[in-house]
């Protein structure tokens, strides 16, 4: 594991993923492998009620985590992985709240799947904030969790980064060249929105 992704979801989470598979050459976990992975639930919502998994084991063969569920758990991860980045990905809060309030909050109270369902509540309630529809109390939540990567992680260690920033931190941070070809921009609020309603 080569970077521990500390950011939450929608800010610019998708695009992380893959940029971070073009540069690391594997795979990187994001909530879409939780999707393709049904049989992690139960590890997730273990970890929600504090009994954490094998990290190294949950997470085999992947090079990089971003997006929620792994963010939630960037402290233990950063632990599991000592030698990994932590990339903190953000952009502002209002402009944060307003996508999310439009795609993944909504999305996740419609989730067919009850197991999956229970996982992410759990995950905000123990993580994040349950008033996932107050403005408010989720902006206060996005700027808490990264005012804590922040205040905790070493500088030497920890990587902002936002959606404008491209390839350059990332290559920066993990000593290799910069691609020849355009920064993956992916899922915008438009894509998940297109892709919820054919869903």
């Amino acid at each position: 594991m080569r970077v521990v992704g500390a950011g939450v979801g929608r800010t610019g989470t998708l695009s992380l993923k893959i940029a971070l598979e073009r540069l690391l050459g594997g795979p990187c976990y994001h909530m879409m492998e939780v999707f393709g992975h049904p049989e992690h639930i139960p590890a997730w919502q273990a970890a929600a009620q504090g009994k954490m998994p094998d990290w190294r084991e949950l997470l085999a063969g992947y090079q990089a985590a971003v997006d929620w569920p792994a963010s939630a758990f960037w402290p233990e991860l950063s632990e599991a992985f000592p030698d990994a980045i932590v990339l903190l990905s953000v952009r502002d809060a209002q402009s944060w709240w307003q996508s999310a309030d439009q795609t993944i909050f909504p999305s996740s109270r419609q989730i067919p799947n009850d197991d999956l369902r229970a996982m992410i509540d759990g995950l905000f309630a123990a993580r994040f904030t349950t008033e996932i529809g107050d403005a408010a109390a989720a902006i206060a939540a996005y700027e808490r969790h990264n005012a804590q990567v922040r205040d905790t992680v070493p500088p030497g260690r920890l990587v902002e980064w936002t959606p404008g920033d491209g390839w350059q931190p990332l290559c920066d941070a993990l000593g290799v060249p910069v691609p020849d070809e355009p920064f993956p921009h992916a899922n915008t609020r438009a894509d998940f929105l297109k892709r919820a309603s054919t869903d």
